[in-house]
């Protein structure tokens, strides 16, 4: 499975709608272009008016009387974000997309208690990256919103990258507690949790997936690296979902992919009433129509 495999598949989703907050950004106006041409989605384009449209005017001109764009004049960024997430609140959108915002801005307006997205549960950050010599999607979580999890949390964040999975078609991922040794250490807390998730799947506390660990990275990934270790159970060296232990673990992990690695990416926040593209002001285009089509194929779950 490729990133191309889930924009086509995004493709196929009918009547999927998505608020963007600030979108007069040439990459995500670019990303809007990439979608519309993908037929992957309608757009709810929430910004300054004249600035928008003079941006279309000179680099987007077919988007100007697109039936699948709408454009709503806001005077700033923190009414841009208001406003994108009371549409999805009210079912009018469907995904939310943070456009050339900064996070805490739109964030705040999805943390809102009155109007905001909130369920109940714990929002997570999920990426899908795309790896030289992998044939499959390898999944990070959480390396955006989670600080330093603990059990309860850890179990949510997997439940959440396992409704991602399923919405790209991974009907039943292998998730690696990431830690450092595959030994339970009770000075390690990560190695005791993951032992601790591992119980809670095999007692179908967890379901969906298969949990396996505490493991380390390459004992995750590399069959050959598990077997050199004397890992030879069923799904050594096989993960789908990398559980990260905390957000400097998932943070270097994430990057290192991206700088070291030069994966493909895309990547969304789920827990809340919509899913959240939430990718960094200087994101690609191509990025961001990933982290589109992880988002809208994720609606399904």
């Amino acid at each position: 499975m490729r990133l191309n495999d889930l924009i086509q598949q995004a493709s196929t989703l009918d009547d999927n709608v998505v608020a963007v907050a600030t979108a007069a950004n040439l990459e995500v106006l670019e990303a809007v272009s990439m979608a519309i041409e993908h037929d992957m989605a309608s757009f709810r384009l929430y910004d300054n008016e004249h600035k928008l449209k003079e941006m279309m005017v000179m680099h987007f001109p077919h988007l100007l009387k697109h039936p699948k764009v709408f454009r709503h004049h806001v005077k700033n960024d923190q009414q841009a974000a208001i406003e994108a997430v009371r549409s999805v609140r009210l079912n009018e959108a469907n995904v939310l997309m943070k456009g050339h915002i900064p996070t805490a801005v739109i964030l705040k307006a999805v943390l809102n208690p009155d109007f905001g997205l909130r369920t109940g549960s714990v929002l997570s950050h999920v990426a899908a990256f795309e790896i030289n010599g992998y044939d499959r999607l390898i999944f990070v979580t959480d390396a955006a919103m989670n600080i330093a999890p603990d059990l309860a949390q850890k179990v949510q964040i997997i439940q959440n990258a396992v409704k991602v999975a399923h919405g790209v078609g991974v009907l039943n991922p292998i998730v690696a507690p990431l830690t450092a040794v595959e030994i339970v250490n009770p000075a390690m807390q990560p190695t005791l949790d993951a032992a601790s998730l591992v119980v809670m799947n095999t007692r179908g506390q967890i379901t969906g997936c298969v949990i396996d660990g505490p493991v380390a990275l390459d004992n995750a990934i590399s069959v050959e690296a598990a077997h050199h270790k004397g890992l030879t159970g069923q799904y050594a060296g096989q993960a789908d979902i990398l559980l990260v232990p905390n957000i400097e673990a998932g943070n270097i992990l994430y990057k290192s992919l991206v700088y070291f690695a030069r994966a493909k990416v895309g990547a969304v926040i789920v827990g809340a009433k919509a899913p959240i593209v939430l990718t960094s002001r200087s994101d690609s285009a191509e990025s961001k129509l990933n982290s589109l089509a992880l988002a809208i194929c994720s609606v399904e779950q």
